[in-house]
């Protein structure tokens, strides 16, 4: 009877293949809060878009001062809120290339074991064959020993 292949460091592969899932869920969520800050960027764009055209007058009407320093304070608000959004979208693109490269390290060492195992396994059975054959040949020998004796 063949006997059944096992792998010893199984666990091993298992805990780095966990490592692989975790790193791909880490990923995501820097993708993720990456989206996020683009997002806010891009609402900040479209409220300086908006102050912008609320300034607006149209021929012969009169200038509302009130309105417009309003706006320039408002303006001063929404660049420094663009910088700081700018700047953790610069921290996120950071940390998605981190993900990134903790994902790449984890796939190639999870990959390394599985193919390992599959090395092995192809080895063991190649081992159980000849075993098979080994055996089978002996017992050839000995029924033509009994045929001739």
């Amino acid at each position: 009877m063949a006997a059944r292949f096992h792998f010893r460091i199984e666990t091993l592969r298992k805990l780095r293949e966990s490592l692989e899932r975790e790193a791909e869920r880490a990923l995501a969520r820097a993708i993720q809060a990456e989206r996020e800050v683009r997002d806010e960027i891009h609402a900040l764009a479209t409220q300086r878009q908006a102050v912008f055209e609320s300034r607006r007058i149209a021929s012969g009407q009169m200038l509302d001062l009130d309105l417009w320093r309003t706006g320039e304070a408002f303006l001063v608000v929404l660049d420094r809120r663009q910088i700081q959004a700018f700047e953790r979208l610069r921290e996120a693109s950071h940390r998605v290339a981190s993900a990134r490269e903790a994902l790449t390290v984890a796939h190639r060492d999870h990959l390394m074991l599985v193919r390992l195992k599959e090395r092995r396994a192809l080895q063991h059975a190649r081992e159980q064959d000849l075993r098979e054959a080994i055996a089978m040949d002996e017992l050839a020998v000995l029924r033509h020993a009994r045929k001739t004796a």
